[in-house]
C-alpha cells in the first residue's frame, strides 16, 4: 500500500474506508474484507491495527461523537451566547458536522432502529450528557423569561427528531423540493 505513509495514517484510511462501508452496507453487510478491499490491504494487515470488526465499528461512532463533542464544547467568544443565540450555535454547529459526516448521520439512524448494538456502549448513554445539558439549558432560558414555558425535555427530543430526520432523509427531501437540501439554492 504505497499511499500509506505510517501507521497513524493506516489507521486513518482505515477508519474512513470502514465509515463508508458500515453506511453503505451496515454493521452485519460489512465484512472486514471488504474494508480490507477498499483500504487495498489485505485483512491480516487490518487485523494488525484492529483486534475485530466491532472494535473498528466502536472506533469509528467514538471518533464521530468525540469530534461533534469538540465542536459543540469549543470555547464561546465573550460573554457567551444564550437565548436563540445559543440555539442557532448549536444548530449551525451540529449542520455543519452531519453535512460534513453524512455517513455518521446513518450509521447513528441504524444504531437507533436496531435492539443489537455493536459498539459495545448505549450509544444513548453516551449522548445523554448533551441531552441533559440542552434540557437545563431550555429550562433556564423559559424561567428567565427568554422561551415560553413549554416540556423541555420533549423540546430537546423534538430537535434531536427534526435534525436527525434531515439529515437521514436527505434522498427523499432531495425529491420531495426538487433542489439538494444542503445546497445554498433558495
Amino acid at each position: 500500500m504505497s499511499g500509506i505513509v505510517s501507521e497513524a495514517s493506516t489507521r486513518d484510511v482505515i477508519l474512513r474506508e470502514a465509515q463508508a462501508c458500515f453506511a453503505r452496507q451496515g454493521f452485519e453487510g460489512t465484512s472486514l474484507n471488504d474494508i480490507a478491499a477498499g483500504v487495498g490491504i489485505r485483512r491480516p494487515s487490518l487485523l494488525h491495527y484492529f483486534a475485530s470488526k466491532e472494535a473498528i465499528y466502536r472506533e469509528v461512532l467514538t471518533e464521530a461523537l468525540l469530534d461533534w463533542g469538540r465542536r459543540l464544547d469549543r470555547p464561546q467568544p465573550e460573554p457567551a451566547a444564550t437565548g436563540w443565540e445559543r440555539v442557532d450555535d448549536v444548530l449551525k454547529v451540529s449542520f455543519d458536522f452531519f453535512v460534513t459526516n453524512p455517513d455518521i448521520v446513518v450509521i447513528v439512524r441504524r444504531e437507533a432502529l436496531t435492539e443489537v448494538s455493536h459498539l459495545g456502549f448505549d450509544l444513548g448513554i453516551a449522548l445523554r450528557p448533551y441531552y441533559e445539558r440542552a434540557v437545563e439549558f431550555f429550562q433556564q432560558e423559559m424561567n428567565r423569561g427568554v422561551f415560553r414555558e413549554h416540556d423541555a425535555e420533549h423540546l430537546v427530543l423534538t430537535g434531536y427528531g427534526a435534525l436527525l430526520t434531515y439529515f437521514s432523509d436527505h434522498v427523499l427531501l432531495r425529491g420531495l423540493i426538487d433542489v439538494d437540501p444542503y445546497s445554498d439554492e433558495e
